[in-house]
């Protein structure tokens, strides 16, 4: 629900959209491939959008198969994985601007859909644990919409 209303916000503010556009099956079945992990109602996201701006904010999605950067989220993921603790359960949409990431949480299902929860890079993982910004998706998407307009 939330996530249909943020989209058609989205699509009503077109002037305040920078998106790379819509990924192919092919690209996201890669990327899931890569993360090890189905995407799930994220993945009407990718196939709308891609990734990219709605006025100040960056949302991360897909944005090729090569090595890329911000804000191709398998990309980031990857890189966190490896030089930082990510955990291989976790996806980051989302960058605060400090050491704050959000992710969804493979691991913290709920009707389906993963929760969107707070990971804070260079700390030990043992000593994190994972505050629940949204419940889905759809709910984090529609709160930073709406700050922009």
């Amino acid at each position: 629900m939330e996530y249909i209303l943020a989209k058609n916000v989205i699509l009503a503010n077109e002037e305040l959209c920078d998106f790379v556009g819509p990924r192919s099956e092919e690209l996201i079945d890669q990327a899931e491939q890569k993360l090890g992990f189905k995407l799930g109602s994220y993945l009407d996201f990718l196939t709308s959008f891609g990734a990219g701006n709605f006025g100040a904010e960056e949302i991360f999605g897909i944005i090729s198969k090569e090595n890329s950067s911000v804000p191709d989220a398998v990309w980031y993921t990857l890189t966190e994985r490896k030089e930082g603790e990510l955990p291989n359960i976790l996806l980051v949409i989302y960058e605060t601007g400090g050491d704050e990431v959000f992710c969804l949480d493979f691991n913290n299902i709920k009707n389906g859909e993963p929760k969107v929860v707070s990971f804070i890079t260079g700390i030990d993982i043992r000593n994190q644990s994972f505050e629940i910004i949204a419940d889905n998706f759809g709910e984090l998407l529609l709160n930073l919409v709406k700050q922009e307009i």
